[in-house]
């Protein structure tokens, strides 16, 4: 079959629009427009010579064109057993508040305005520069012993977990954190417990 038919379907393992449209764009840049068309996430039809021989060199040339990958999806993979916990794309926490057990973990998040300053724009006018805000967030982690940990704006979730890590929390206390993270909406990302 694949000898006969006179396209090619390539098909994703792990599929997303922008990794597709980007694959897409790559072919029709090289082979010329309407070369290629994505079909859905994880499938691009892709004509092809009718030439045996030259359809596999043509396909190899697929395989080995540049493309730019999607960032991946943002996910949490914890093992609630031994604490293992894998991190992926971009996790961020929002303000929230978490009290579990003797714990007590806190995101702030303030917005500071920076007014801009005076720009001369010619003939001695002055304008002001645009005002924008700036997060300023922190992070409490508390426990019996009243260990505070405080971050930057723009959190991770990389260092909320060391906070939590640095009072002696277990694995345990750790999933129910994350949970609760995600219930209240404060985790932006997919949490997955093995």
């Amino acid at each position: 079959e694949f000898l006969d038919a006179d396209f090619v379907i390539l098909n994703l393992h792990r599929g997303d629009f922008t990794t597709a449209n980007n694959i897409t764009t790559a072919i029709n840049e090289t082979f010329g427009e309407g070369t290629a068309i994505s079909l859905d996430t994880n499938s691009i039809r892709v004509v092809a010579p009718q030439d045996p021989t030259l359809k596999v060199g043509f396909v190899s040339v697929l395989e080995n064109l540049e493309v730019v990958r999607s960032e991946p999806p943002a996910k949490i993979i914890v093992n609630s057993r031994t604490g293992t916990l894998v991190i992926s794309g971009n996790v961020k926490v929002t303000p929230a508040a978490v009290s579990h057990g003797t714990l007590s973990v806190k995101v702030n998040e303030d917005v500071n305005v920076d007014g801009g300053d005076a720009v001369a724009i010619g003939d001695g006018a002055q304008a002001n520069a645009e005002a924008q805000a700036v997060p300023d967030t922190q992070i409490t982690v508390e426990e019996e012993t009243a260990k505070a940990f405080l971050f930057d704006a723009g959190v991770s979730l990389n260092e909320l977990v060391d906070a939590i890590n640095a009072v002696g929390a277990t694995p345990s206390d750790l999933v129910a954190i994350l949970e609760a993270l995600r219930e209240a909406g404060a985790l932006n990302a997919e949490l997955i417990v093995i």
